[in-house]
């Protein structure tokens, strides 16, 4: 189709496209200026409604549950909580490291809620099997173990879970022992009623004591130790009857196929040393 010359008036035709074109350009000018406009508003509201509608204003927002030990108070002591506080500042994930460090707790789990704001710490108890002892750098700290043989902090302010009368006494307690003393706890049940004592030495070695057999040397923390145990279990059963009530002066399970036994000696004498066989199975 030619093209009019210049100067000349298009036709109605071409004149209507050129109106449409330009209706066309400013209607998506408008578009565009209203959706930058209502994209900052509501970048503003989100804004405010970060800054102030998920806000931690009070202790109140902080829900703890699970725990008969452990309130909320507690909980956002040790957390380092501070009011007001921005709920989407804390990292549940850290929080929950901090607590397990500060509060008798097994597990922690914390969780961040919006609607309404408000922070959710569900905490378990730990459960104490025993007393025990620590040395530290500033003396001998006393409190209490698991189960699994990690420590528990006697906090003044909080109360333990207890399992039983707590008749056994962890000595020497470390960190390193942890897997070891876990072990042995497991095995309580088969030793007997009659444990008292576990007792880690300096160099590592390990001591039980219970009330029919006395002192037991079991020696080092090593791939044995399970034999040796169930030999305690064994010796624990037989040899009270054996021995006619007599209590030993010391067991020797370092070898826990060649128990040596020491028994005090009558009328002045020294003690009486003797090997005997490590019983097998149910024996």
């Amino acid at each position: 189709m030619a093209t009019p010359a210049p100067g000349l008036p298009l036709p109605p035709g071409a004149e209507r496209r050129r109106q449409l074109r330009q209706q066309r350009r400013a209607e998506q000018l408008r578009h565009l200026w209203r959706f930058v406009v209502f994209s900052g508003i509501s970048a503003g509201l989100g804004f405010l409604l970060l800054r102030q509608g998920w806000n931690l204003r009070q202790p109140s927002q902080v829900e703890v549950v699970g725990s008969s030990l452990v309130n909320r108070e507690q909980v956002i002591q040790a957390a380092g909580l501070r009011f007001p506080q921005p709920l989407l500042e804390l990292q549940p994930r850290e929080l929950g490291h901090r607590l397990m460090e500060a509060l008798p707790v097994a597990k922690v789990k914390v969780s961040r809620l919006l609607l309404p704001a408000r922070l959710r710490v569900e905490l378990v108890d730990r459960e104490a099997v025993a007393k025990a002892q620590r040395r530290t750098a500033r003396g001998v700290e006393l409190g209490y173990v698991d189960q699994e043989g990690q420590w528990i902090t006697l906090h003044r302010q909080l109360g333990v879970r207890t399992r039983g009368n707590l008749q056994i006494v962890v000595l020497g307690w470390n960190e390193r022992h942890r897997a070891t003393l876990a072990e042995v706890l497991r095995a309580a049940a088969r030793i007997g009623p009659g444990l008292r004592q576990i007792r880690f030495q300096p160099d590592g070695s390990l001591w039980l004591n219970t009330a029919e057999l006395g002192e037991i040397r079991l020696g080092p923390s090593d791939g044995r130790l399970p034999r040796r145990l169930e030999v305690v279990a064994q010796l624990n059963r037989a040899l009270p009857a054996q021995l006619g009530g007599r209590r030993p002066q010391q067991i020797d399970l370092s070898d826990p196929e060649q128990p040596e036994l020491s028994m005090a000696g009558g009328g002045g004498s020294g003690p009486a040393t003797g090997t005997m066989t490590a019983p097998r199975g149910g024996q």
